[in-house]
Parts: structure tokens; sequence; C-alpha cells
């Protein structure tokens, strides 16, 4: 497929130039000939000018776009025109342990040098500072500040280092064995042993088949120098690489520090052929049938195998905007099917894409119930085949077509509030596979042309692509267990000779008349006004009671974010009922608002964006949701009709309930379900409110009993606050808040939620959890305590827990080789009870769980025992300080922070204050707190084994 914008997927966006600068990219032409229809089919897709492109004399080519968010910073990336594919037999895996071994020393970093510097500038290991390696090539992920001398030269430095000076030093190379078998060991299980069986199928004949990036563990246990250096030389090369650099940097700049970091690199005389593998065509169906013991859910899927396309021209811009209008409409056409309890699947779906370098596909793919797998084939291709003989509606069409243009056009509204990230993909794109890069604004003009010339007839047309015998993959995965009849590869086949056979009636709809709001509410007023200057927030009290607070904001352009909340929640309901509760908001939801049922909202919403969920939380009830400016007064209607006009539907009741069955059948097959739910139910003590879902329990669930829930917890408006955050002028939403939000009813009710949950657990706990087949183990260790709650000591106790990552990363991952990552989180309980929680978490080989265990335990002692350096804990600070900086011109934020202190009472004047907490950090404060919250007092220690040592 195409991938000449991020508008392939809408959030990743390019920025808008004018009309007249367009201009300057046609071709010259004579006067007296008529100027270059740059819309016509045929015309190439333009350059964005706002991307300063090049290449140096050695090959390296590089690409350069100032972009100011977010603010001070800069994503850099190398991008090598090389992966796994291209690996000998005896460097099976060895492209991934190269992209490794660029971290573990180069010329000018030594082992881990890079990424402890990174860390001292804010940039963390792994959530930022990456890479990945794919079949065909390797990009090495590099976001930094810009705002400090020096920081773009060093990173450049250091991307310069990986094109030309990894050091492969063999005790290193040694060391990181365990971290990539490590990682190895990560993708183990049901997934990874039906992906063996499949990749042979639907790449058969192909390269790719048997050159997956993880490659041999064979080959990774014993791996060295010679191999890895042989792959680097060969592939990481001048005419196979590329620079990109889009930020808050000055271009000039930028492409003088890539002009002498990467011109002096010398152009290789010798080149092995950069080949591309091919998926070979065949004129018959392949079909692969696999089982699986630890597979929850079965699945079958089509696929339909294609050669490439690279998008250059208009036309071929159209050609994609058919393919996204049919896939958008017929999977609207499945999400139907999956609301009505006789469809065989639980849920469906139609996509195409890019598949592997020069190899794209269209496919349809369900979740079946189980016992129905041939049953929700012969439905995946009913639609299908519905669409062939009988083709799509004019009226989904024009929803369709609709919906696309308002995703172009918030796209566009958008391009200056683009953050650098989402040019990328456009960039590596082109430098890859020559893809076009056109930028929104060209994009967005060439829609508006093209989207209302496709017609009905041309996108039936692509049926055609999505049937037939040719180049078609069948997929059918289920889980092995007893009484489960698996189909044969006959019965399969036969399944498209009886679709072709049937009678299939066209499709037929129906479209809800009526307004949303069918009787609009008589409106509220606003009783009392009062602003926070200090955050440029207003709150309104409305004579109901509800509270709304508002902060306008320009982060973005086309934003809106809401969240509203009434204390309570699950806390109000007995014991027997909580998982009701916790079921509630998704199941009432599905059933729609007033009398809109859900198919006919979606259908009423087209061309606009808002949306609303409700939830039930332990301590509150609420609803969340956000819109486009424009949609302002909608998503306060939906938010209206979401607490005073709940929508049971039986139907869909009913459907939900088999969705939930699917899902809950084969759930304990999972090891880390088991896992998971073992770890809960232990740390609860039994307490009757924690109970993983069961069958059992779903067949408690009665479609009136949680209405009356849903109806409890929010037919009482009085104490709920509303915070909005976004484009917002006050002077629109006032009225509207007003009108549906000073309307909803109120009885004066003021609840207080209950302290009903289980209390921390005490004492020792260590419990082994045996199941699943994989030789992998997983450990969660848990630290417990009460103490008092204060901003400032939670924020201590998430630095001490940052700092211990730090930590146990080094120590578990560079220093033992036994583990890919660590995560430690931790938690400081405001209410009902103030309790705090230390979590740390990584997997291993199971034979080094203990092992890795004690070097965790050795960790925690040395931070009770010895303060932590002036420079780690400026490391943390630092990471601190640069995401504040981020955070703070986004809208999700003040929805948090606002949120945070309006619901537990703080004044809202009292927002921020996080730098005077950085400032407080000292080595001192982190070493006290290691001794309050590091001991093992009360400390819970759960491991995953497999069921046979």
């Amino acid at each position: 497929m195409p991938n000449f914008s991020a508008m392939r997927r809408i959030a990743c966006l390019t920025l808008a130039v004018p009309t007249a600068l367009l201009a300057q990219t046609r071709a010259s032409a004579p006067k007296a000939q008529a100027p270059r229809d740059s819309f016509a089919l045929t015309a190439p897709l333009p350059a964005d000018p706002a991307v300063k492109m090049g290449t140096l004399p050695n090959g390296i080519a590089y690409y350069i776009r100032k972009n100011a968010k977010p603010e001070k910073r800069a994503e850099l990336r190398l991008v090598v025109n090389a992966g796994s594919i291209l690996e000998d037999d005896d460097q099976r895996g060895l492209a991934h342990f190269v992209e490794h071994m660029a971290f573990n020393g180069t010329k000018s970093f030594a082992k881990n040098d890079i990424v402890k510097y990174l860390e001292s500038i804010g940039v963390r290991f792994g959530a930022d500072l990456n890479a990945y390696t794919s079949f065909d090539e390797t990009v090495y992920i590099l976001p930094v500040p810009t705002d400090s001398a020096g920081i773009l030269d060093k990173s450049f430095r250091f991307l310069g280092d990986v094109a030309s000076g990894v050091l492969f030093d063999s005790t290193e190379v040694v060391a990181e064995r365990g971290v990539v078998l490590s990682e190895w060991r990560n993708g183990l299980g049901a997934g990874e042993r039906l992906r063996d069986k499949q990749f042979p199928v639907i790449f058969k004949g192909s390269r790719y088949a048997e050159r997956l990036p993880i490659g041999k563990p064979a080959i990774l246990e014993g791996a060295n120098p010679g191999p890895m250096r042989r792959f680097w030389r060969d592939w990481y090369r001048p005419d196979l690489m590329a620079v990109i650099a889009v930020g808050d940097a000055d271009p000039a700049e930028v492409e003088r520090l890539i002009r002498r970091t990467f011109a002096p690199i010398p152009p290789r005389t010798t080149k092995r052929a950069r080949t591309l593998a091919t998926v070979p065509p065949h004129d018959s169906t392949l079909v692969s049938i696999a089982t699986d013991k630890e597979l929850t859910s079965s699945s079958v899927g089509v696929l339909w195998k294609r050669p490439g396309r690279v998008a250059r021209t208009v036309g071929d811009l159209r050609a994609d905007l058919l393919d996204r209008l049919y896939n958008t409409m017929i999977n609207q056409r499945f999400s139907e099917l999956a609301l009505k309890p006789e469809t065989p699947f639980a849920g469906a779906g139609a996509g195409s894409g890019g598949f592997v370098r020069g190899s794209e596909f269209n496919s349809l793919d369900a979740n079946a119930k189980e016992g129905k797998l041939l049953e929700s084939l012969q439905a995946l291709l009913t639609e299908a085949e519905r669409v062939q003989r009988h083709g799509f509606l004019a009226s989904e069409l024009d929803r369709a077509r609709t919906n696309l243009l308002r995703a172009y056009e918030r796209a566009y509204t958008e391009r200056d509030k683009t953050p650098s990230g989402a040019f990328v993909s456009a960039y590596i794109g082109h430098f890859l596979q020559g893809e076009a890069m056109p930028g929104i604004a060209f994009e967005y003009a060439a829609v508006q042309k093209l989207l209302p010339t496709v017609t009905v007839a041309e996108v039936n047309a692509l049926a055609q692509a999505r049937s037939g015998a040719a180049n078609r993959v069948v997929t059918v995965t289920l889980p092995e267990k007893e009484g489960l009849r698996v189909p044969t590869e006959a019965e399969v086949r036969a399944v498209f000779g009886t679709v072709l056979a049937a009678n299939i009636a066209p499709y037929a709809e129906t479209v809800a008349e009526g307004a949303l709001v069918a009787s609009p509410p008589s409106p509220g007023r606003v009783v009392n006004e009062r602003t926070i200057p200090a955050h440029n927030i207003t709150e309104w009290t409305l004579a109901n009671g509800v509270r709304v607070l508002v902060k306008p904001t320009d982060f973005n352009a086309d934003q809106i974010q809401m969240t509203g909340w009434s204390p309570g929640g699950a806390s109000m309901v007995s014991d027997q009922d909580v998982f009701k509760t916790s079921l509630t908001p998704v199941v009432i939801a599905q059933g729609g608002v007033g009398s809109f049922s859900t198919i006919d909202l979606r259908k009423k919403l087209t061309g606009k964006v808002a949306q609303v969920q409700p939830s039930i939380a332990d301590l509150s009830e609420g609803v969340s949701g956000g819109a486009s400016p424009r949609d302002l007064e909608t998503l306060l209607q939906l938010t209206y009709l979401r607490l005073t006009a709940p929508r049971a539907d039986s139907t869909v009741f009913k459907a939900t309930m088999q969705q939930f069955e699917t899902v809950l059948k084969n759930k304990d097959a999972n090891p880390a379900a088991v896992f998971s739910d073992t770890v809960q139910v232990t740390l609860a003590g039994g307490h009757p409110r924690v109970r993983p879902l069961t069958l059992d329990m779903l067949q408690e669930l009665k479609l009136d009993d949680m209405l009356a829930i849903y109806k409890e917890r929010f037919s009482d408006a009085g104490d709920f606050t509303f915070v909005f955050v976004g484009t917002i002028d006050l002077a629109v939403l006032k009225p509207l808040a007003e009108q549906w939000l000073g309307s909803l009813p109120s009885s004066g009710r003021k609840e207080t939620p209950r302290d009903v949950g289980p209390k921390q657990f005490t004492g020792t706990i260590d419990k082994q959890v045996r199941k699943g087949i994989a030789p992998q183990s997983q450990t969660a260790l848990l630290l417990a305590g009460v103490g008092p709650w204060s901003r400032e000591e939670a924020y201590v106790l998430s630095s001490l827990g940052e700092l211990l990552e730090m930590r146990l990363l080094d120590r578990l991952r560079e220093s033992l080789g036994g583990t890919y990552s660590v995560n430690v989180s931790t938690g400081f309980s405001r209410r009902p009870r103030q309790e705090w929680q230390v979590v740390i978490s990584y997997g291993s080989a199971p034979e080094k769980a203990d092992t890795m265990f004690a070097a965790v335990q050795q960790e925690l002692d040395s931070l009770r025992r010895v303060p932590p350096t002036a420079a780690e804990v400026e490391r943390v600070r630092e990471q601190q300080r640069r995401e504040l900086e981020v955070a703070r011109k986004q809208n999700g934020y003040w929805v948090g922070a606002i949120r945070s202190r309006a619901e537990n009472g703080d004044p809202l004047d009292a927002i921020g204050g996080e730098e005077q907490q950085f400032a407080s950090l000292t080595p001192e404060t982190l070493a006290a707190a290691a001794k309050r919250y590091l001991h093992e007092a009360n400390r819970a220690r759960f491991v995953l084994l497999p069921e046979k040592p």
C-alpha cells in the first residue's frame, strides 16, 4: 500500500505549505502551453518543500525538516536499508544482534556510555532511545533535546559511529548474548509456534519464510564478532543509509552537522548486490491449519497476496483512497454483524497493507466463536461475495467519503501542531522504497478534488481483487483441546464453493431519522463563576450542583478533551454486585443512547468528531471523551444522553455475552492470564470483591440488573464535576454547558466512597505458578506498606522507582545478561487508605529465576545502605524535567492534573510545583526513602515457570 503520507494513519501528519510555494515545485512550461494539472491522475506527487533532501558524495541520503512541536526537541533516525533478509546462513539473527552491539561500544563511546549520556539529558533507554530490525531495514531511533550546546553534535556522532565505527568487542558480544536470547525468549508462546507453522505457507518459496529477524537460538548462543562484523561491513554502507532529522533546530546547522559527521565515511569500492527478496505467486489456494494448547480462541483468515505498489502519482493516491473506502464500508457491515447473536464470529474485519518489501495483501479475518470456524469463514466470504455481486449502497459510500474527508480536514487543521515524530515514517518510506511524501497541504487539496469523483462502481470493482484462488492463503488456528474438532483442509476448501453456489441477497439498511436529542431539555444556569488566573482555568457552578472546570489551550488546533466524574463508584454496591458493576458501562454503552442503537448512532454521527464513553471505577463513576471544537455541542449532547438516556438492547446484550464467552472459554490456557489471576487473587487474600471473571459468573448477568446499576450510579448529577481542556471558546461553551449539563437531573445527593476493598497484603508471600510450554519465566516482586500520604512523598517514591529501574536494568541486563527489560512501578494511594507499593517485574530463563531474584535483593540492599551518586540523581531529575516540558504542552496532562486536584479537594492554583520537587531531590532524600520503602517487611514474590522443569 502507498506510504506517501502519514495520512495512512491519520495521526501522522505533514506540514502544510502555501499554494504559491507548491506552484514552485511544478515543472516550468512554455507560455503557450496550458498550465499543468497538478491533480491529473498521471501527475507526479510533489515532494513536500518543507523537507530539505540531499545526498552526500559518499551516497548517504539525508532529510531535514524544521518543526517546532514539541519545542526544543528533535527526532533523529539512522535508516539502514538492510535487515534479516540479507543474512547469510551463519548470520541468522545477527542483523538484529548488530543493532544491539551499536549500543555496546563504538569508536567514540565505550559500552553503555551513549545510554548513560542520553539518560543524563533526559532521554530514556527503551522508551525513547531505541532501534528496530525488520526483514528489510534497520532503524536507529534517537529523540533528543535541542536547547543545550553540544547535544545534537554528540547525538549525530553516535549515529555516525553506528554507520562507521561499531567495535564488536568480543567480550561485549559474549555479554550481550544473554540479552538477545532474553528478547528471543520473550517472543515464545502460542503466537510464535503458530507463526512458525503459518509462515512457510504464507511465504511459500520465499526467503522471508526463513529469515525472521530474531533468528536462530543456536546461532545467538554462539554469536561471535566475525559473522556480525561481516554483516555490518557488507550492508552498513553509505549507499544504503539515510539520516533523518526533524525538530526544533536550525536546518542549516543540522545540515552542517550531518555533513561534518557523515561525509568523511568512505564509500565502498566493492559492494555486495542489495537484492530484493520476492514472494512468489501461486495459482491455487494454500491452506494452513494449526492448533496450540495455549491458544485461547479460534480464528480464520483469508489473504490475497499482490505485488506492492509504490505511490508516486496522484492516481496512486486515488487508488489508496479507493482501498480505504472499500475496507471502511465492509468493516462497518462486519461490525453490524458482530452485534447479532446468530453471527458465528465475535468480531471480523477486512484490511489492506504492506506485507513485506515489494508485496502487499488484502485480507479478511474473523475471531470465531468456539466450534464455529467453518461458519465464520463462510460468513466472511459471504459478505465479500455480497459486495462482489450487489455492491455497496450509495448511502454507505456517502458516509465513508464524508468521514474520510473530515479526517483529512482535521489533519490539515493540525498541520502546525504536528509532533516531529509523526513525519519520520514518510521519510523512511521515501528513502527505502521511493514513496512520495507530498505533505498534508497537497494531499488535502488533492483529496478534496478526488473523493467526489469516486463512484460506487469503482469501489465495488475492488471486490475482484479480494476473490479467486490465485495467490490466496487461508489460515485457520484453534485451541488444542479435547472435544474441539479440527476442520480438515478439504472442509476449509469446500466453504468457497458453498459460498459461490449460495443465493445471497443484497445488503439492506435502515437509517434512523430525527435529532440526536428529540426534546432538548430546559437549560440550567451558571450560578457562580470564578477564575484561577495562575493556570487560566475558569470554574462554573451550575444551579443543579454540577461543577465545570475549563482550560482553553492552543496546544492542538482541533482538539477538546473532556472528563467528568462523581464520587461513589463500585464502592457503593454490594460485594456480590461488584463484578456486574465493572462490566455495566461496556454492556450498556453497546446498546447505544436514547432512541439510537449503536449502529444508528454511528450513522447519525457521520462527519462529526465527538465520542463519550461511560465508566465505573472503584471510587467514582464518570464519562470521558473528546471532540473537535466544531462538534462541541454534539459532545455535550452525547454526555447528556449517556447520563440520562442509557439504552438497553437485549439483542446486543446477548451478542456481547457471547463475545465474553469467546474470551473466557479458554482463558486459563494462557500462562500469562493464569499468572495474572493468581497474583490478583493472592494479594487480595480471597476478598469477595476481587474475583477473576469466569463463565459461571457470566451466567449471573442480567440486562435489567445492569441497567438498574447504571441508572443508580448515573441518574443523579448533583455531585458531578466536568473538566474541559483544549481549543475552547468560553463564550461558546458556557451556554452549551448550561443547556446540556445544567439540565442534568439532581436531587442533591452527595456521596462519599466507601472503604470496602481488600487491605494491603502483609508478611511474606512466595508463590510459583507452573503453566506453559516455552522455556521462559516471569517474575513479579512486590514491596508494600502503609504510611502518611503527601504529594511530596508520592513524588519521592516515584523517583526512587525510576532510580531502581535504572540500577536493575544495569545489573540484570547489562552485567548479568539475564533479561531483556526490567520494569519498576510505584504507587502511593491517598484514598480510601494511605498505602504504598513498589512492583518490580522482569523475565528470565527459568533456571536463572533465583539468581536474578538474588541480584534484585542485592540491589535493594545496596540502595538501603549506600546513597545514590549525584550523577544518578541528576539523570532521574533531568528525565523528569524533560518529560514535564513536553507534557505541559499537551491537553491530556492538564485534564489529569485538574482532575487530580479537584477530585481530592486540593486548590487548583496549586497545580504545578514540579520544579520545586525536582530541586528537592537529593542523594540523601533518596537514600532515606530507600530505607522507608525498599525493605522486605511486606514482600510478595510470584514466579511463572514452565509446566515441566
